[in-house]
Order: structure tokens, then C-alpha cells, then sequence
């Protein structure tokens, strides 16, 4: 199979890409080499070849979920930059609520 400049134009038209004649050239020739290579797999034979998505077994390394004991409050208020005691305080960071806004 081979593909025309026609086909490369039509295909720059669908993907909104304004090409020169010499780019055009370029996208062909390099569209037709990988169409060559595609046809050269196409004629493997893979009869009893299953289909995989990766070569190699894919394992997930996954340790087991264990409940542990979590900071106390005020370990995790410790490096606050501002906290009331027993909660974190940042800037208001938006405005004011009700008609005001």
C-alpha cells in the first residue's frame, strides 16, 4: 500500500497542520516507510502466538495492608507554621460569603 500526497494532505486537513509541498513530500516517503515495515510484519507467521501487551510478566509488588497508629494531634501540629491548638490555620483564601461577594 501506498500513500499519495493527496492522502498526506487530507490527513494534514484533519489534524489542522498547513504544510509545505516539500513537507508533504517528506511525510509521505516516511509514511510509506512505515507502512513497508507494517507489511513485512503482516507476512510473520503467528499461528499459535498468543496476543500479549507486554513481553515480559507483569508483576505488582504489593506489600500487605497492616492498620498502624497514626501521628498523635499534636506530633502533626508540631511544624505548623499557625494552629489554634487543635487544627492547622491558614489565610483566607477566599472572600466573603453571602451578598458581599
Amino acid at each position: 500500500m501506498s500513500i499519495s500526497p493527496e492522502q498526506v494532505r487530507h490527513v494534514a486537513l484533519l489534524a489542522r497542520l498547513a504544510l509545505s509541498e516539500e513537507q508533504i513530500a517528506s511525510f509521505g516517503e516516511d509514511l510509506n516507510s512505515i507502512l513497508g515495515h507494517i507489511d513485512s510484519i503482516q507476512q510473520l507467521d503467528l499461528e499459535g502466538v498468543e496476543p500479549t501487551a507486554h513481553p515480559l510478566e507483569v508483576v505488582n509488588a504489593m506489600r500487605e495492608d497492616r492498620v498502624r497508629p497514626g501521628l498523635s494531634r499534636e506530633d502533626a501540629l508540631l511544624n505548623a507554621p499557625a494552629t489554634d491548638g487543635t487544627a492547622f490555620l491558614i489565610p483566607q483564601i477566599v472572600g466573603p460569603g453571602g451578598d458581599e461577594a
